[in-house]
């Protein structure tokens, strides 16, 4: 099942949950002509956006990156939804029965139209869950869903749900941005949606125009009254931050996402309004535990105990981020406290003596790869080279383009890799779906039955306190086992022009445009 998880992962990633916004390279550039935000007409409500990504593609089912998601998410709709809250409700669903512990009944919102004109109905659900769970897809999420036993359209506005077994994650995945509905002939037509989009939301796909700017447009047809409120939205690619920090201080853009560093340039300035939210995403360095040395359980512990985090915090992210383990603080008192775990108390003469019980007594050396894009992630790879040489260990640094650093990631080509993910809005994503031996994103070679155990445990027990200590044990055993080092969860910045309303930015969601308008 490892080999098969592959060939999906060639679009994955980080932080997967990983590619998350807030930070960008000077080093990496989209051109001057990138820079140039579209639609100027002053009658229209257009909402110029700078990217600091080019999509990886357009289909929710398939494309996990957060370049993608942030557009996709405006297009495609699924069946539930986050309030402000985090409390799940209804999106194409109005309204929902559980019969039983496996049984869950959906009732649609009818009159609910794709872009194409044709209406929605539970077919497409059925057709939607089908293609995510079939092993051509190679589907990111199909993990997520792998206790669907069955899915019945019951009429056209009605359909259930069957599951294996009782699942605590099911509602909360269903909200997940590509736990969508999409119209099979338009799959079809094109074999998939990476260069399409057709689906149920709030804005449909004008024009893609690679390396430059994405349009979305008004859906006249939307199913809820007076949204949105904009007419167009366009999606310009800036990859290097100074282009993005112009922009937004010249206007050329109406909102961007910025380091910590670029965000505090701009804190004093007229016209924009700086917002600020603690992420769901954590930073981490992860191994190929297939590969000596860090095969070897002791050597992982070693460089964890080498590994300095509140200087990451301080110096990589000035400050703006709290140590984190697998589950990121901002989850609440579903993430238990690191900081007084024993592989957390840097410790560099227990480290030398781990590493010479693995057989390692005057260290290694090693390359540590990590994404030229992502200056967070360079500045993380040297604070390594650093901390780690203190015990023996001699890394070079491998700094690689973006394309070359998710197939890096997805084919776990790298002995050692930094990177960074998202908790997700429940911890057996944290847990499971990175670490599980058949979890969809376990990219680490990494297994330990009695780890699967327990966070199966915890997937299927519905009792609230019950979980909370199963993924407690579960965050214990996974920091001792260090498949990967957890680092720390930074704060994100959104800079946004002060003729922008009705823009909140969420730790769950800072993506979300529907309320906002220009004045």
């Amino acid at each position: 099942m490892m080999v098969k998880r592959k060939k999906w992962l060639l679009c994955l990633f980080l932080f997967i949950s990983l590619i998350v916004a807030g930070c960008s390279s000077d080093e990496t550039g989209g051109g001057e002509n990138a820079g140039e935000a579209k639609g100027e007409n002053a009658e229209e409500q257009v909402l110029n956006i700078a990217n600091d990504q080019e999509p990886a593609g357009l289909d929710p089912h398939k494309t996990p990156a957060h370049s993608s998601i942030r557009i996709y998410s405006q297009i495609y709709e699924g069946l539930l939804t986050f309030d402000e809250n985090m409390e799940v409700k209804g999106q194409l669903a109005t309204d929902w029965e559980q019969p039983d512990d496996t049984s869950y009944v959906f009732h649609l919102v009818e009159g609910v139209k794709f872009h194409n004109g044709r209406e929605m109905h539970a077919d497409d659900v059925v057709y939607s869950f089908e293609r995510i769970l079939d092993e051509e897809t190679a589907s990111h999420i199909a993990s997520y869903f792998s206790n669907i036993e069955k899915v019945e359209a019951e009429d056209d506005y009605t359909v259930k749900f069957t599951l294996s077994e009782p699942d605590a994650t099911f509602l909360s995945y269903l909200t997940n941005a590509s736990a969508v509905v999409v119209p099979k002939e338009v799959v079809e037509e094109n074999e998939d949606l990476q260069q399409t989009a057709v689906g149920t939301g709030p804005f449909k796909l004008e024009e893609w125009v690679p390396d430059n700017h994405v349009t979305l447009v008004k859906n006249e047809d939307y199913y809820i009254v007076d949204q949105p409120k904009l007419d167009e939205v366009v999606y310009n690619t800036m990859k290097e931050e100074s282009s993005r920090l112009s922009a937004i201080r010249t206007g050329e853009v109406d909102l961007t996402t910025l380091s910590a560093k670029s965000a505090s340039l701009l804190k004093d300035q007229d016209g924009l309004d700086i917002k600020d939210y603690q992420s769901l995403e954590y930073s981490y360095v992860g191994f190929n535990v297939d590969k000596e040395p860090f095969n070897n359980e002791k050597v992982r512990q070693a460089l964890s105990l080498a590994t300095d985090r509140e200087s990451i915090a301080d110096i990589v992210w000035d400050g703006d981020a709290v140590v984190s383990g697998p589950v990121a603080p901002s989850m609440g008192d579903w993430a238990i406290d690191v900081t007084k775990e024993e592989l957390y108390q840097r410790d560099l003469e227990k480290a030398k003596d781990l590493l010479a019980e693995a057989g390692y007594p005057d260290g290694f050396k090693t390359v540590i790869t990590t994404a030229s894009t992502y200056p967070d992630m360079v500045d993380t790879a040297q604070l390594l080279q650093q901390q780690w040489k203190e015990i023996g260990v001699q890394a070079e640094i491998n700094q690689i383009e973006w394309g070359e650093y998710i197939d890096t990631w997805s084919n776990t080509s790298a002995d050692v890799l930094v990177g960074r993910n998202g908790s997700g809005t429940d911890p057996d994503r944290s847990l499971n779906y990175f670490f599980n031996t058949e979890g969809s994103a376990n990219v680490w070679n990494f297994s330990n039955e009695d780890y699967d155990d327990l966070v199966e445990k915890g997937r299927k027990t519905l009792d609230k306190t019950e979980r909370k200590e199963i993924y407690a044990q579960a965050q214990e055993q996974i920091i001792n086992l260090s498949p990967n080092l957890f680092l720390v969860s930074p704060m994100n910045y959104v800079a946004v022009r002060d003729s922008v309303e009705g823009f909140t930015p969420y730790p769950h969601n800072g993506e979300e445009i529907v309320e906002v308008y220009k004045k």
